[in-house]
Formats: C-alpha cells, sequence, structure tokens
C-alpha cells in the first residue's frame, strides 16, 4: 500500500509540476479578463473536460498506441524525459515553454485552444501520462487518472479564483512558483531519462 501512495504521488506531483496551475492562472485570466464570471466558469470547466478526455485516452490507450506503431517503454521514457525537461528548463528560467504556448492569431475557441491544448494538455502532459500509466497494469492507470482528475478539479478552483490569486501572490510570486514548479520538472524529466536508458541497457543485454 505505502508503494501505491508514493506512487501516486509521485504521479501528482509530475502532473502539478508540469500544469503549474498557478502559473496557468495568470493565461486564463489574461484570456478572460472581459468576460463575466458564467462565461469564465464555462470557460474553465469546458478547457478542463477536454484536458481530461485527452489525458484519459492516452493513459488507458497507452500500451495500444505503443503495440499499434511498434514504440518500446525505454523510448518513451527517454523521449518523454526530454519533453519534461525542456518544459521545466524553461520554467527555470521564468519563461513559457513553446511546448505549452499557442501560435497567435489562433481563432479557435479559447477553452480549446490555447486552453485544453497546448496549455493543460501538452506533448509533456501526455508524454508524462503514458509513461506512469504503460509502466504498469489498471492499478498504475488507475492511479494516473485519480491523480490527474484532481489535479483538473484544483485547477478548475484556481480558474474561477483567478482574480483573487493573482492579486495574492503578486508577479514576485508567480516568478518564484514558476522557477521551483520547473526544478522540479527537470528533475523528473532527468529521472525518466535515466530510467529509460537503464531499461534499453538491460533489455539490449538480457
Amino acid at each position: 500500500m505505502s508503494q501505491l501512495i508514493e506512487h501516486a504521488l509521485t504521479v501528482f506531483m509530475a502532473f502539478f509540476a508540469i500544469m503549474n496551475p498557478i502559473a496557468n492562472t495568470t493565461v486564463f485570466a489574461s484570456l478572460t479578463g472581459s468576460m463575466d464570471k458564467s462565461e469564465k466558469t464555462k470557460i474553465a470547466a469546458k478547457s478542463l473536460i477536454i484536458t481530461f478526455i485527452v489525458i484519459l485516452l492516452f493513459s488507458v490507450l497507452g500500451k495500444s498506441i505503443f503495440h499499434l506503431f511498434g514504440i518500446t517503454l525505454p523510448a518513451l521514457r527517454i523521449t518523454g524525459g526530454i519533453l519534461v525537461f525542456l518544459v521545466g528548463y524553461h520554467m527555470l528560467q521564468g519563461k513559457n515553454s513553446k511546448l505549452h504556448t499557442a501560435e497567435e492569431g489562433n481563432d479557435l475557441d479559447v477553452a480549446v485552444s490555447p486552453l485544453a491544448v497546448p496549455l493543460l494538455a501538452g506533448p509533456g502532459t501526455i508524454a508524462t501520462a503514458m509513461n506512469y500509466s504503460a509502466a504498469g497494469g489498471w492499478q498504475e492507470i488507475t492511479v494516473t487518472i485519480l491523480a490527474f482528475s484532481t489535479l483538473c478539479l484544483i485547477t478548475f478552483i484556481c480558474f474561477i479564483f483567478s482574480t483573487n490569486i493573482i492579486s495574492l501572490i503578486g508577479r514576485s510570486g508567480l516568478s518564484i512558483v514558476t522557477r521551483l514548479m520547473g526544478l522540479i520538472l527537470s528533475v523528473i524529466g532527468v529521472q525518466m531519462i535515466i530510467v529509460g536508458i537503464n531499461s534499453l541497457i538491460t533489455h539490449n543485454l538480457s
């Protein structure tokens, strides 16, 4: 049971760092600044429902996608680790990663883009979900989904109270949170790469 709890905390922290609800709250506030309370609530709910569905699909279908395209778990861990590290590296510098930034001039519903994709369900988030769910059985998949659903709920609350949160932490506080999450992400990314390389070496030697 302790291993399962440890796994759940690890998955949650990985998702929390890569989605960074506090930093994304400022993006949400800037995109919905002219909207009223009900419109903001609808946008927040829609974006997070889409995000959850995307991550749910990749978590459940992770192994099937592996078999379909002939992808190995070490390859996913190494590639996912690189993506996660890059996001964390940019955050350490106080910048938004290009992996989680939408192109200007996008006319799609802001709940779909840039909020759901690529801001919340970007390549790094998808790679993280597939890495943690594909490494085990249904128990690991369930833990991954539950951890992500909890984070979606936290993010929804942050979005709803975005004005209050931004006023409370200020610009300097936001910078500190972003850099801290960037450090955590960078470490998680490196760990994913190390595990992937070790798995590849072990597989080739066996």
